[in-house]
């Protein structure tokens, strides 16, 4: 994170008033302690705003973040926007639902790896799960000595509607949701896949969003048809969050959770 830590304005301007070389000296100073701040092991605070939409809602639209990188899930509530959804949801092909026979997580690589190559963010220096953390999350502290490993924030949780405050100790009251469940995905076609590819799901941010942990595990390996979230004002925009990675990655989903997926967004 960049944080400007140098001299506050009175001392700046105090030290303008002993002469340009004086003033030369402080501005040197504020540079170089700029420069430092950005390197691992610089401050260990962020205080971003939450993102919002127009309506003041937390987070942004699915449809203004097709890779995932902007934080959190807004409602669709338009009835322009719900449209839209609803041509994207009716691009997903359907199929059956196949067996789970051969299916393990570590078949997706292991968890939170950062060398998951083709998707945002990775190789970055972070593992997955910190980098979610750091983008949905805000007031932000690391810790000590890293940039990297968030130690507690606060979380504006798209399934519940509800603000977590979030501490590492108890890491579990936040987990990543899978948005397409892995073991889903390996049902739906990924059991054919290169291990590349799975990694790459299991690690990309568009199907990845930091969430209440009890509504997480809910959901289990459920597909829409079976779990929705809690918040009913982001059910349309997780339906379209869902139809985005299907199709990224060219996976069907079972007609049940497609017809369910456009009866979120219906007008």
């Amino acid at each position: 994170m960049l944080t400007l830590t140098g001299r506050s304005p009175d001392q700046t301007r105090g030290g303008a008033r002993r002469g340009r070389r004086a003033g030369v000296g402080v501005l040197a100073g504020v540079l170089a302690v700029a420069v430092l701040s950005g390197c691992r092991g610089g401050p260990t605070a962020d205080t971003k705003p939450p993102a919002t939409d127009a309506r003041g809602n937390h987070g942004v639209s699915p449809l203004k973040n097709p890779d995932g990188t902007k934080p959190g899930l807004a409602p669709l509530s338009a009835e322009s926007e719900k449209a839209a959804a609803r041509r994207l949801i009716a691009k997903v092909p359907t199929a059956g639902r196949g067996p789970k026979t051969g299916y393990a997580r570590d078949r997706f690589g292991y968890a939170w790896m950062d060398t998951a190559d083709g998707v945002p963010l990775a190789r970055n220096g972070c593992d997955t799960r910190n980098d979610l953390l750091a983008r949905d999350g805000r007031a932000l502290r690391h810790r000590p000595g890293s940039d990297c490993i968030v130690e507690s924030m606060t979380l504006d949780d798209p399934y519940t509607g509800r603000a977590i405050e979030w501490q590492k100790k108890k890491a579990t009251e936040v987990q990543i949701d899978h948005v397409m469940p892995l073991s889903y995905d390996w049902q739906m076609g990924a059991a054919r896949w290169t291990a590349g590819k799975r990694k790459q799901i299991a690690n990309d941010p568009l199907n990845l969003l930091p969430s209440d942990g009890r509504a997480n595990a809910s959901k289990g390996d459920s597909g829409p048809a079976s779990w929705l979230p809690p918040n009913r004002r982001i059910r349309c925009s997780y339906a379209v969050r869902f139809s985005q990675v299907a199709l990224k990655y060219g996976l069907p989903v079972t007609s049940a959770d497609k017809r369910i997926m456009l009866e979120q967004c219906a007008g």
